[in-house]
């Protein structure tokens, strides 16, 4: 299934087990109506705010056995069936639209303690969920989940400030931006430097670092499950390297992924390892 959209929202691929398909894609287009309602359009914040609550009223129904039938069937049949056969657990649903919810007011996150905050809603819950299907439920693979999701919401930050900015969505940590002095506003003018250049190496280093973390549990788990986690993993770190070849230029160009990588991320996962850091990532 092939969904265009300029976000990295993983859809089941040919890789995701057939078992599990069904409840994916029913979380995917839950997650994408939902991110779709909160920021797309030109609607002001107040109606944002106002949809999204009934949205999430539209949660509560599916999560109880019913659809209201007036609100987004399309969305709620499927994923109350999901939760039903699989027993989705209905925080981490409303854990991403808390994230949708705060996206209506493009904050600024003053460190990065915050910046995590909000991937903990916005993105770690999907690898939860993912795990849920799958029937793995221990702390070191959950804490490492979690690492991935927030790495690659990081990267998709990293790789987006061409798309970002012009919104108003500030997702640099003011700490970092202050620390390389620069601010935000002159980050909205879209004009790389080299204090630019720098600020986005160090928050690409980091986002490697918690990659790096997350890595292992892609090799621990078994079956179709596992490869798609080991390219999910490679294909994070390769938009990683794909910034570092534009000298961390983002701000006014959006580095992309092509037929031409597949062969490297098929090399690595097939070099990846549980005891060693995941393979191929240099960041000049």
């Amino acid at each position: 299934m092939a969904i265009e959209h300029y976000e990295n929202f993983p859809v089941a691929s040919w890789l995701c087990p057939p078992r599990m398909r069904g409840a994916v894609v029913a979380i995917y287009h839950f997650a994408r109506t939902a991110d779709d309602l909160a920021d797309e359009g030109n609607a002001p914040a107040t109606e944002r705010l106002a949809c999204l609550a009934r949205y999430r009223q539209a949660l509560d129904m599916a999560v109880s056995g019913h659809v209201n039938p007036g609100d987004w069937p399309e969305v709620f049949r499927p994923l109350a069936h999901a939760i039903e056969q699989h027993r989705l657990p209905a925080p981490l649903l409303h854990d991403l639209l808390d994230a949708f919810k705060q996206d209506t007011g493009n904050p600024h996150y003053p460190d990065r303690v915050a910046l995590l905050d909000y991937c903990r809603r916005s993105a770690n819950p999907v690898g939860r969920l993912m795990l849920h299907l799958a029937g793995v439920h221990d702390a070191e693979s959950l804490a490492q989940s979690d690492a991935i999701c927030s790495a690659l919401q990081l990267i998709n930050f990293w790789q987006d400030p061409s798309v970002d900015l012009p919104r108003g969505r500030h997702y640099v940590p003011e700490a970092d931006v202050r620390r390389h002095g620069l601010t935000l506003e002159a980050l909205a003018g879209q004009q790389d430097s080299a204090n630019s250049q720098a600020l986005l190496r160090d928050l690409c280093l980091w986002a490697a670092e918690l990659m790096q973390l997350g890595a292992p549990l892609a090799c621990r788990v078994t079956g179709r499950l596992g490869w798609e986690l080991r390219f999910v993993v490679q294909g994070g770190l390769r938009i990683l390297e794909r910034i570092a070849g534009m000298r961390y230029r983002t701000l006014r160009h959006r580095p992309v992924l092509g037929p031409a990588d597949m062969p490297v991320l098929v090399w690595r996962a097939l070099r990846m390892r549980a005891d060693r850091p995941a393979p191929g990532l240099h960041l000049p």
